[in-house]
């Protein structure tokens, strides 16, 4: 007993001094995407602030592949130091119902820092399109079950499960048809080669502005005010349909309280600051912050709700 008492009053000991000279390098922030993407744009944005915060460097980088799970997996097995951070997305909820075995566990292996924010997904069609309402896409989808495609960036990422979601609440179909990304989904839809998308506003407002695609509705309890004229699901007739894409940072499990946190406070210091709020607000996310804590509790409610939409719809990624 005495030896067990000692190893955790150890442990507590040097956790608080690798705190005390925390950063004394570098912090990665990892990125389980490739450039370009929501998540990458995100992690820079606050990433540069919070290497102003801490004066240390923070440097992202992207190790795509196996949806997020090649990211995932290196943070979990990475050194417990707070030296490396995973910036979640979705995946991290999804994936442990989407997969039979993942070389992670997703409440086990991470250690909850902080939840940056969410993007609600925008309905989309060609401007060529008839569909005008999300009424007509329901109606098209009940009454020809084999007329509508929609795309997504791949098998069991968000696009994909929002739309199942979707088809599920307003009881139409539709055939889905993956992508390996969101960019060549979207040229083929612009292209009026696809019927629809969700997908998040950070990819798709420029395509709205330059009146290539139409948006129908926006998955978020107000208007987003980058499309104001847009209407929620709740007003196109389809109340208590909720999706979105959210990002948080995550760290190994074995992480030093006080390390943990020191980044959850920066992380929230960071969300403060006009400059990055405005930044990420112009790209048409929420920031909605959540302390560790909570964001711990937010991340076993999301694998619980979509491990119900997935197994509902018979999806598997492997």
């Amino acid at each position: 007993m005495q030896r067990i008492l000692l190893a955790i009053v150890l442990a507590a000991a040097q956790g608080a001094a690798l705190a005390q000279g925390y950063p004394a390098k570098p912090v990665h922030i990892v990125v389980p995407f490739a450039p370009g993407g929501a998540v990458d744009t995100v992690a820079r944005i606050v990433g540069q602030q919070l290497s102003e915060q801490m004066k240390s460097p923070v440097i992202v980088e992207n190790k795509p592949g196996a949806d997020a799970n090649i990211g995932a997996d290196f943070v979990a097995k990475s050194p417990p130091d707070g030296y490396t951070l995973l910036l979640g997305a979705n995946g991290l909820a999804t994936n442990v119902t989407l997969f039979k075995s993942l070389p992670y566990d997703t409440l086990r292996d991470f250690a909850p820092v902080a939840r940056v924010g969410y993007a609600p997904l925008v309905l989309v069609v060609p401007t060529a399109s008839p569909l005008r309402s999300l009424r007509d896409l329901i109606e098209t989808g009940q009454k020809d079950p084999g007329k509508l495609t929609y795309g997504s960036a791949g098998t069991g990422g968000s696009a994909h499960l929002a739309t199942e979601l979707l088809k599920s609440m307003g009881k139409f179909d539709a055939l889905h048809v993956p992508y390996k990304g969101g960019a060549p989904a979207l040229t083929d839809l612009v292209g009026d080669r696809l019927s629809f998308m969700l997908t998040n506003p950070l990819e798709v407002l420029p395509h709205i502005k330059a009146q290539r695609l139409r948006a129908l509705a926006v998955s978020s309890e107000k208007r987003l005010a980058l499309l104001p004229d847009v209407p929620t699901f709740a007003e196109a007739g389809l109340p208590g349909y909720e999706a979105s894409v959210w990002w948080g940072f995550v760290v190994p499990v074995r992480t030093p309280r006080d390390i943990v946190q020191r980044l959850n406070d920066e992380t929230l210091r960071a969300l403060q600051d006009a400059t990055v709020r405005d930044k990420l607000e112009a790209l048409g996310a929420v920031v909605a912050p959540l302390p560790s804590d909570k964001f711990g509790e937010f991340l076993a409610k999301e694998i619980r709700t979509w491990a119900a939409v997935i197994k509902q719809a018979g999806i598997h990624a492997d």
